[in-house]
């Protein structure tokens, strides 16, 4: 017997929602917020509006860092009654920078469906236009303590990618010593009120970056560009390193010295390859 076409699978359903534009929800997840039994939220009125103008009724447990796990008994055993429960953020994907995790690992503990719905993401839609590369780092928002912050920037920095960060816009100021002293060399994305009427995106190089006279508002989305390449070393074969090619070369392959030399001192591959085909082709 085939299920319903308007059923839809038991479980949790982790459920994307607008950044900022109310368009910008997928007619899948207003549907499975019609049909879901619960809905769970950070902040009621924060997701009233959104659920008010998609005329969802399903009632809502406030569910925020709070008391998420003083909730969790209970959403669990209405999850195991077989009740359709979805979990939404103030705005994007739930559980990136946002409460959920806790409640998806003792679901999958306890063999209860976990669902995503792909949607809106503040952190993909600043990587899509920054221009820079597609591999990223996201790192979140960043923590309350200056010194915290320097060193995990100063392991950051070590990083061949696109880093993403969250702040809010009243401590932005602050961190723009540390991102200059750690980021000196790339460029920047600043990313305020995404889909929104006052959007903007202010982009430059780090090193000029500075600190801004009027005070931002709301959350920023900050990316930094990868690491740039490295110029190619115009050094020269030691004359060590020639001799111990000259060793190697009836023994290993053109390929593995070039690796094996590289790997040890700045010399590009090219000058090291070309070198080892003179010794071949003399021999």
């Amino acid at each position: 017997m085939f299920e319903n076409s308007t059923s839809i699978k038991k479980g949790l359903y982790i459920v994307s929602t607008p950044i900022g534009n109310l368009g910008d929800i997928t007619l899948r997840a207003i549907e499975i917020l019609k049909k879901s039994d619960f809905i769970l939220c950070e902040d009621t009125r924060t997701s009233k509006s959104l659920l008010k103008k998609y005329q969802i009724n399903s009632k809502l447990i406030s569910n925020h860092k709070f008391n998420e796990k003083k909730n969790l008994v209970k959403i669990l055993n209405f999850l195991k009654s077989g009740f359709i429960i979805s979990l939404i953020s103030d705005a994007g994907t739930p559980c990136l920078s946002d409460p959920g995790s806790i409640l998806i690992n003792e679901c999958l503990k306890n063999d209860i469906n976990v669902i995503p719905l792909p949607g809106a993401s503040a952190i993909t839609s600043a990587i899509s236009v920054s221009g820079f590369s597609e591999k990223f780092f996201f790192y979140g928002f960043f923590p309350e303590k200056l010194k915290t912050i320097d060193e995990d920037l100063r392991l950051l920095s070590n990083l061949d990618s696109s880093l993403v960060f969250f702040i809010s816009a009243k401590k932005f100021n602050k961190i723009i010593p540390l991102i200059k002293n750690f980021f000196l060399d790339r460029k920047i994305l600043i990313c305020r009120e995404m889909s929104k009427f006052y959007e903007e995106f202010i982009r430059c190089s780090v090193d000029k970056l500075k600190v801004f006279d009027q005070q931002l508002k709301g959350e920023l989305t900050i990316v930094i560009s990868e690491k740039k390449g490295r110029k190619k070393s115009s050094q020269e074969l030691s004359e060590s390193d020639k001799r111990i090619i000259e060793n190697m070369i009836s023994k290993f392959s053109i390929k593995e010295i070039t690796n094996l030399i590289h790997s040890n001192n700045k010399v590009s591959k090219k000058k090291i390859y070309n070198y080892c085909l003179k010794l071949k082709n003399e021999n």
